[in-house]
């Protein structure tokens, strides 16, 4: 069964299926912040949305970070470590993108696996 939460015309936010849940690209809450904020903020939204889905960091399976220009990644990349728990880290792969909004420095998409699934 495919379950799809926060669901509008163009996408769902979680969409979840056979314990595997799925998160559309998640940016951060204040564009005009630099890369750490950026960073830090996308992530807590990852943070909120994988609690609703039932999931947390310690179970995310994979990570696909777009990045505006590689000029960020070591600071992406600072907030990131420290965001991971130890011993939990997921497949990821980093690219350089066009972003939707010329201020958007970074976007996440994240694949977890249910903690309790049914």
């Amino acid at each position: 069964m495919i379950e799809r939460m926060q669901t509008k015309q163009r996408m769902s936010r979680i969409v979840k299926h056979n314990g595997t849940i799925y998160l559309c690209g998640q940016v951060c809450k204040d564009a005009e912040q630099g890369i750490k904020e950026q960073t830090a903020t996308m992530l807590e939204k990852v943070d909120e949305l994988l609690q609703q889905a039932g999931s947390d960091r310690n179970h995310i399976l994979s990570a696909t970070i777009y990045i505006k220009d590689m000029k960020y990644f070591a600071e992406m990349n600072e907030v990131w470590d420290n965001w991971v728990p130890e011993g939990h880290a997921p497949a990821r792969a980093c690219v350089t993108a066009s972003m939707a909004r010329e201020a958007l420095l970074v976007e996440i998409s994240v694949v977890a696996a249910e903690i309790n699934p049914a």
